[in-house]
């Protein structure tokens, strides 16, 4: 078989690109990044304030039992598991959170954030704060592909090259 590539050594190419796949992405740490990507829908200026005590074990209006440690918001109008930054115009520190309630219900505000979102952007002593909040939208970022190079469409005129390089067969003379 080896012998068979020393002869033609295009061959011997094509076999080792046919068995190849597409390289994984490298990532400049070297691992992906933790947190997915996202670009910005809308922004809104407001107020927002944070729930918790007696709301804590309870339902939230999308079903979910609001639990102390989650990162999560109550909004008016916003879908249900729409992520949002969330900044404290204070600060500058950000959090992003997901929708999983209604509110607040309080006039003049945007905003009802859970205690743990609260407490990263440390607002927790002033209890309502201005933030900025963006509607974010999800950026797929492809870590690895399935893809082999034989999965990908193939040129005729790269084809119509390559038989240059096919051997050539000798015509087998008669033996009568």
């Amino acid at each position: 078989m080896f012998s068979f590539f020393r002869k033609s050594p295009a061959l011997f190419f094509l076999f080792v690109i046919g068995c190849s796949s597409v390289p994984k992405q490298v990532y400049p740490m070297g691992s992906p990044p933790k947190e997915a990507i996202y670009s910005t829908k809308r922004t809104e200026t407001g107020k927002a304030s944070f729930y918790y005590g007696r709301w804590i074990g309870r339902k939230t209006a999308n079903g979910e039992i609001y639990k102390i440690d989650d990162v999560t918001a109550a909004h008016k109008s916003l879908p249900f598991n729409t992520k949002v930054r969330v900044t404290n115009l204070k600060n500058g520190k950000n959090v992003i959170v997901r929708i999983n309630n209604r509110g607040p219900y309080a006039k003049g505000r945007i905003l009802d954030l859970s205690l743990a979102a609260a407490k990263k952007i440390d607002m927790m002593a002033a209890g309502v704060v201005p933030v900025k909040m963006e509607v974010l939208s999800e950026i797929p970022v492809m870590t690895k592909t399935n893809l082999s190079l034989r999965d990908l469409p193939q040129r005729p005129a790269f084809q119509n090259s390559m038989r240059q390089f096919a051997p050539q067969q000798k015509p087998v003379p008669n033996s009568r």
